[in-house]
């Protein structure tokens, strides 16, 4: 029994030694972010890989454009529709994870009628809100895989919490706007600007911008989807209230 209790005890300690390890890990490498762009995410990875599978020839559009390269109309369109306290909350928005929890109650209550079922299962689905902030976001890109669970939450809350602590709000914001994923195999502003509007991550309007921060909750949706009424609903509020963002 005292052996078995050893060797138990070891494995505890081996557990606990490779997740400080793996903390240590994450540390690090969010700190050399400070100089240091990262070159792809866990998130692009995964979707490469799956995208793969179905076609080999799968390929993904990204290219980095700095902080000043970036429209101010995308950045406050951003922060208007993902996460307006960006600039003032610590990396987790209590309030408005509570506010989101309520709201998914409500919609989660809703009946939805037979008659033209997939419509209104979508417009639901579009309704539902995750409370993330931007840099929730940026954590689980960079490092996570889209598994939902209880352990996987708290690793994407101590990510955050390091992200804060290594980089300055203009630069989260900076990583994000480039890594975040705006389509079937588009990734950051500048590939998006392209690929929806011809045009550079710089050039963007601000119903243009608009359009796009609506897209992100599920860009791939609305890539084959561009004329939903709800997207040109939605853009049309952000572009009317986007104004009022502060930026980092």
């Amino acid at each position: 029994m005292k052996r078995a209790l050893r060797w138990l005890g070891r494995l505890v300690a081996v557990a606990v030694g490779l997740v400080v390890l793996l903390q240590v890990y994450y540390f690090v490498v969010i700190g050399s972010y400070r100089f240091v762009d990262p070159s792809d995410t866990a998130f692009m990875r995964s979707h490469m890989a799956l995208a793969r599978e179905k076609n080999p020839d799968a390929a993904m559009e990204q290219r980095w454009v700095p902080y000043a390269r970036i429209s101010d109309n995308l950045k406050r369109a951003v922060i208007t529709s993902e996460d307006a306290r960006f600039a003032e909350h610590d990396g987790v928005d209590w309030d408005a994870i509570s506010k989101a929890y309520e709201s998914n109650e409500k919609v989660g209550n809703e009946k939805v009628g037979n008659g033209d079922r997939g419509g209104k299962d979508a417009r639901r689905k579009a309704r539902i809100k995750g409370g993330s902030t931007i840099t929730q976001q940026l954590a689980k890109n960079l490092f996570l895989t889209g598994e939902r669970s209880y352990l996987r939450k708290a690793q994407e809350l101590v990510i955050t919490y390091m992200l804060e602590f290594w980089l300055s709000k203009r630069r989260i914001l900076e990583i994000y706007l480039n890594v975040i994923e705006w389509g079937n195999g588009v990734f950051g502003a500048e590939a998006a600007a392209h690929h929806y509007f011809g045009t550079t991550a710089a050039q963007l309007g601000p119903s243009q911008a608009a359009q796009l921060a609506v897209m992100l909750p599920n860009p791939r949706y609305y890539d084959t989807r561009r004329g939903s009424p709800y997207l040109a609903q939605r853009s049309a509020v952000i572009a009317r209230w986007m104004g009022d963002a502060e930026l980092p």
